[in-house]
């Protein structure tokens, strides 16, 4: 087996057809119906160009965010070019008023606001709703005439979780869903302009910006993605995010010191795992902020055995401390992860202890298990699924480090692949809309499926008397046919699929 094959998991998917930049029409957009028969629009009467459709990308990426060929091909991003990954629909005079005005209904805000909270905010905890909530219903309150006197980054928030929402609601053409949504988000953007988001930081600031660099992700714009990034470590470091609260802001409101504390976490553990899927070096690095020192927080949602956000916040960071120093520096230099068998053993001991460090519900994942878990907290599943897929992903890349001094563990590798991509079975069971819209959850999952089926195709003959050879050729079935039931329309997983299946 080629090395590169198995340890370069940092695969781009192959990008979308790149955008012809046509002007904006005053034709209205036909509206959006969502599933209880509420209308999902744009709130403006403009056009979104149906050319948006196919992505304001080039269509390859930096050969720094590749690694293999056979799935992209390796020419210039678009990260640094004119061509931005938010449209332009704004004019140079129109203000904050411009974008408040292309706001939806209340009603229609209020149901992508909720599916916000009840898809994105269960597995990235960051906001504190209840005080969001006052905000959001204050700006409504505000006659129209008054609402652009409120503060830009707000309308920045709003905008950004309109837009995540929208990537989660049902309606019935995905042309137009991704066009309203993109639409939201360079919305949000604009917003964060008016308000001068590059000189002057805010938490609320910086909050928007995480929540675009997932959207991003999710509307296949990686490259995009890696870059806005940039700017985002930058205004983190620069508000002290990184910084113990009781040294950096020792007369704050202890609220904000958590607020402050959740945030930090939030842009770390983004970083990490961004790293560890495109394989460059982490940049959250620098920072004094301790996990021991997040406050218990009473949530009604989450009390199942000591589970709750703040736990699930905890387990996560823990998690990214570890991988941040193990795995996303040595493979952002090309590096070996463990340059001996013993220094192997002793990472996996470390990442063991790890999980045994998570709260039980958190290690629950027999399928039956989850599945009675979904019945009682989908928030709770959610959180267990996703911080079971970055854990055993993580594992996987240990074992399949290989050099001149060590070589693959295959059993363990298999073992850790099957865990990692059933993670990704299992959400597509209990929440299969939102499985067809997390890129990342979805990326790790053909990455594992790609392991393992380069495995069994290599390492037949020491895998023929072995039991979880099976196991391992029916994770690769299974995750074709999940990509099997999209790959009509999305070439992206149609690709995929073709992949796959060459290794049968």
């Amino acid at each position: 087996m080629k090395r590169e094959s198995h340890r370069a998991l940092g695969i781009e998917t192959p990008r979308k057809k790149p955008k012809i930049n046509t002007p904006t029409t005053p034709n209205p957009v036909p509206p959006k119906q969502s599933q209880n028969g509420t209308t999902i629009t744009n709130g403006t009467n403009r056009t979104i160009s149906s050319e948006r459709r196919s992505s304001t990308r080039s269509p390859a990426s930096s050969p720094m965010l590749l690694s293999n060929v056979p799935f992209s091909h390796p020419t210039a991003s678009n990260v640094f070019r004119a061509e931005h990954p938010f449209s332009n629909y704004w004019t140079h005079q129109g203000g904050l008023k411009e974008v408040i005005g292309v706001l939806p209904s209340k009603d229609q805000a209020d149901i992508l606001v909720a599916k916000y909270f009840d898809a994105v905010d269960s597995v990235y905890p960051m906001l504190h709703r209840g005080s969001f909530q006052r905000e959001y219903d204050f700006f409504w309150s505000l006659p129209p005439t008054e609402r652009h006197t409120i503060d830009g980054s707000l309308i920045a928030l709003v905008f950004v979780m309109l837009a995540m929402g929208t990537q989660f609601v049902a309606l019935p053409s995905p042309d137009e869903k991704e066009q309203t949504a993109e639409f939201y988000v360079s919305a949000s953007h604009q917003a964060l302009k008016v308000f001068g988001y590059l000189g002057r930081p805010s938490l609320r600031s910086i909050q928007t910006m995480v929540l675009i660099i997932y959207f991003l992700m999710n509307d296949n714009h990686a490259s995009d993605a890696w870059g806005f990034a940039g700017i985002l470590i930058r205004h983190a470091y620069a508000l002290g995010l990184n910084r113990d609260p009781a040294i950096i802001a020792p007369n704050a409101h202890p609220f904000e010191k958590q607020q402050r504390l959740k945030l930090w976490q939030a842009v770390f553990f983004q970083d990490t795992f961004l790293t560890v899927i495109l394989k460059l070096p982490p940049t959250a690095t620098h920072t004094d902020v301790r996990v021991e020192d997040l406050v218990p927080e009473v949530d009604d949602s989450l009390t199942e055995s000591g589970a709750t956000d703040i736990s699930y916040i905890s387990s996560m960071w823990n998690l990214a401390n570890l991988v941040q120093s193990t795995l996303c520096t040595p493979r952002s230099l090309s590096l070996p992860i463990s340059s001996s068998s013993a220094q192997r053993t002793r990472l996996i001991a470390s990442f063991h202890h790890i999980y045994m460090s998570f709260p039980k519900p958190f290690r629950t994942f027999a399928e039956d298990s989850i599945c009675q878990l979904a019945s009682r907290s989908k928030r709770l599943a959610r959180q267990t699924l996703f911080l079971t897929s970055n854990y055993f992903h993580c594992l996987m890349l240990v074992y399949t480090d290989e050099h001149e001094h060590l070589n693959i563990d295959v059993h363990g590798t298999l073992v850790a692949a099957h865990e990692a991509v059933n993670s990704f079975f299992l959400l597509h069971t209990l929440f299969e809309e939102e499985a067809q819209v997390w890129y990342h959850f979805q990326h790790r999952a053909f990455s594992e499926a790609l392991v393992i089926a380069e495995l069994v195709k290599n390492q037949g003959d020491r895998l023929a008397m072995d039991p979880i050879r099976m196991r391992a050729k029916n994770d690769v079935l299974r995750m074709i046919g999940i990509l099997q039931l999209s790959s009509d329309n999305d070439v992206v997983a149609r690709t995929r699929v073709s992949v796959l299946s060459k290794y049968l």
